[in-house]
């Protein structure tokens, strides 16, 4: 005979809910930040629009039409033309693809580097002044003109080697990433600090785990959250730098639009034309935008404090 007691114990010690996980509670305090819900859907519109635009709209960035040269908004070019006659919807899908490229590509670059010196300079007490002072050094310096240097001294020796495209690309993803990892490292060590004073590092270093497999298996897991949080940023920050340098004529040569360089294209005849400022303006200012709520409401889902709330 079944006892009751015993049916309703097994009962509660086998719920039919799934059991909870960090990364489920993330998403389901993510998903109550609407304004992070509403920019991760205008995100995944521009992703689509500049991964998915060539397959519908089949014109040429780079085609050249000098009879249909400034027409405005017509069936032809949805967004008009510009003083060359290309197409202004297609040369938006171009440019968007390579300022994404170039906002990944150097987010990837900083944050590696970032989260690097900051766990070795926040678990190696012999290396946390020397890569705190270098962080210090490079955040004291101005960074628009070691940008604009850069890209002055190496831009034509690079383009000589790997071709006008790939030479400004490597180029300006290694200028934004090597002068954008600061503020990860810092967030970073801050974190490692924290963490190494936690029970379960005291622990597994009083059993002789080596360093190693302690930053590998311990440390680098519990610091993620700063640094998706640092991604996201970095993205953004990415874009409008490299939209700064192509908006003064140093990023790619006009054959490789960006929005940046289709801003710079379009100030000569801003007042007659202004769609063309207003468009590639009003893209940077939406995916920056839609990137930085995205990191709100990533930073308030991966709060403890907030999860608990």
């Amino acid at each position: 005979m079944t006892d009751p007691l015993a049916a309703t114990l097994d009962g509660a010690s086998t719920p039919d809910a799934p059991p909870s996980s960090q990364w489920r509670d993330v998403w389901r305090q993510f998903r109550r930040h609407r304004g992070a819900m509403i920019a991760l859907v205008l995100f995944a519109l521009i992703l689509l629009f500049v991964l998915g635009g060539p397959l519908l709209w089949r014109i040429e960035a780079t085609h050249l039409d000098i009879r249909a040269r400034n027409q405005g908004f017509s069936w032809p070019h949805l967004l008009g033309t510009d003083q060359l006659g290309r197409d202004m919807l297609s040369r938006l899908i171009a440019g968007g693809r390579i300022s994404l490229a170039v906002g990944l590509t150097a987010m990837l670059i900083a944050l590696t580097l970032g989260s690097l010196i900051g766990i070795l300079s926040g678990y190696v007490r012999a290396l946390d002044a020397p890569l705190m002072r270098l962080t210090e050094l490079f955040l004291a310096l101005p960074l628009l003109p070691l940008l604009l240097l850069m890209v002055t001294l190496f831009r034509e020796p690079l383009a000589r080697t790997l071709g006008p495209a790939g030479g400004t690309f490597l180029l300006i993803v290694l200028a934004i990433g090597a002068t954008s990892w600061m503020q990860t490292a810092r967030i970073v060590r801050g974190e490692v600090l924290a963490l190494k004073e936690r029970d379960f590092i005291l622990a597994a270093r009083s059993i002789g785990t080596p360093p190693i497999r302690m930053i590998l298996r311990h440390v680098l897991p519990n610091v993620l959250s700063p640094i998706m949080v640092a991604a996201t940023l970095g993205i953004a920050t990415a874009i409008i730098t490299e939209s700064a340098l192509s908006f003064l004529g140093l990023g790619f040569p006009p054959d490789f639009p960006t929005w940046g360089r289709l801003l710079y294209d379009a100030v000569d005849q801003m007042q007659q034309y202004p769609w063309r400022v207003i468009l590639p303006g009003m893209a940077i200012s939406v995916t920056v935008l839609s990137v930085n709520y995205i990191g709100d409401g990533l930073r308030d889902a991966m709060d403890p404090r907030s999860r608990r709330r």
